[in-house]
């Protein structure tokens, strides 16, 4: 029992998934039709994410690149603001999830020998940047792809809609850091990392890496992306498969049968064509906290015109709880999988944080959009 319950505390949003979907499939039995709910290139880019990015922790580069932030930044508030920014501004090109794959792992080794009192806030702060940052662009979050590619909108529109709240938006992450407590890191750093006689398998990821970055700018099929990282590590180290969150993707696979059984439920869509005229932002910031901002996206798109809100607001209710954006589990996860995790205290802080910027923005929204 006992194993059973940590193994629940674990996988926590695993469990509240599968649940999710199963009772779902009560309503909407299984058919071949659920083959089409996954986003088979999310789940493929996801997997080649998380083996690369195994493959360069490996190596020792998140250390190393822990080591060269403490080394420069030894104040805590200082360290926030850099890797909110670096994480804000990463997820325009790289989206929110890769930028959170790449900078929590950081953040984590960071604090692996330091107090902890300052990580979470710093973790819940960088799942904000991810969110907001991905906003500016049509790649940053998925559902901007969505929403860019389904209306068939130009850059300059698209970013008319979005760059007033994407400015308002860092601002208030970097008043938020700046009018914080500040401390130094008192830490002991270990002795040096060096890379040196590491350069060719750096190489050799940071290739794979980019291939992955292809991927995400759809340069590239992702189904070649999952070939080529598939037997390039099994070529360097097939071990790395071993590392690789299956429970994180299996997350994803019950979100998607959830929300695809969603969508064949006559009553949930009749009730967004009611509810949807004059109330596209508030209808997509609401679905988004319960079905997630990317599928919110696909259903009310197909029932109004009204472009700007419907864009605002699933990228503005991508904040609030951890399921608004898929993004922000994987936050949690790689926090929760820390030596020394409180995933409790995690959630009671994210929300806090969340809700506090989602009716801010909310509010703002609502004053100065047309």
């Amino acid at each position: 029992m006992s194993r059973i319950k940590a193994l629940i505390k674990k996988e926590i949003f695993l469990f509240i998934a599968a649940a999710l979907a199963c009772a779902s499939m009560s309503v909407v039995p299984p058919d071949m039709e659920y083959f089409s709910y996954m986003d088979y290139s999310v789940l493929g880019l996801l997997f080649c994410l998380m083996t690369v990015v195994a493959g360069l922790r490996q190596l020792g580069i998140f250390g190393y690149l822990s080591q060269r932030l403490l080394i420069r930044t030894k104040n805590v508030k200082l360290l926030t603001i850099l890797l909110i920014s670096i994480v804000f501004f990463c997820s325009m090109f790289i989206t929110n999830d890769v930028a959170l794959i790449m900078f929590v792992p950081i953040t984590l080794d960071i604090f692996a020998h330091s107090k902890r009192r300052w990580l979470i806030s710093i973790i819940v702060m960088e799942t904000l940047a991810a969110n907001l940052g991905g906003m500016l662009t049509p790649i940053g979050n998925p559902q901007n792809l969505y929403v860019y590619s389904f209306y068939r909108l130009d850059m300059l529109s698209f970013f008319q809609y979005v760059l007033p709240i994407g400015a308002v938006s860092y601002g208030m992450l970097i008043g938020l850091t700046l009018f914080s407590k500040d401390s130094r890191i008192d830490i002991a750093l270990e002795p040096e990392i060096e890379l040196s006689g590491l350069t060719k398998p750096l190489l050799y990821y940071i290739i794979l890496f980019l291939i992955c970055i292809a991927t995400v700018l759809r340069f590239l099929d992702y189904k070649i992306c999952v070939l080529i990282i598939l037997a390039a590590t099994f070529i360097a180290d097939k071990k790395l498969l071993a590392k690789v969150d299956y429970g994180l993707l299996l997350t994803f696979v019950c979100f998607f049968v959830f929300v695809g059984n969603l969508e064949r439920i006559d009553a949930i869509k009749n009730a967004l064509s009611l509810f949807l005229k004059g109330r596209v932002f508030i209808v997509s910031v609401l679905s988004s906290q319960i079905i997630s901002n990317v599928p919110s996206a696909m259903m009310i798109s197909r029932f109004t015109t009204d472009i700007h809100p419907l864009l605002l607001g699933v990228n503005v209710g991508g904040l609030g709880t951890p399921v608004a954006s898929l993004a922000s589990l994987i936050s949690f996860k790689l926090y929760s999988r820390s030596e020394g995790s409180a995933p409790g205290k995690y959630l009671g802080v994210f929300t806090v944080y969340n809700l506090t910027f989602l009716l801010l923005l909310s509010a703002i929204v609502m004053l100065i959009a047309p």
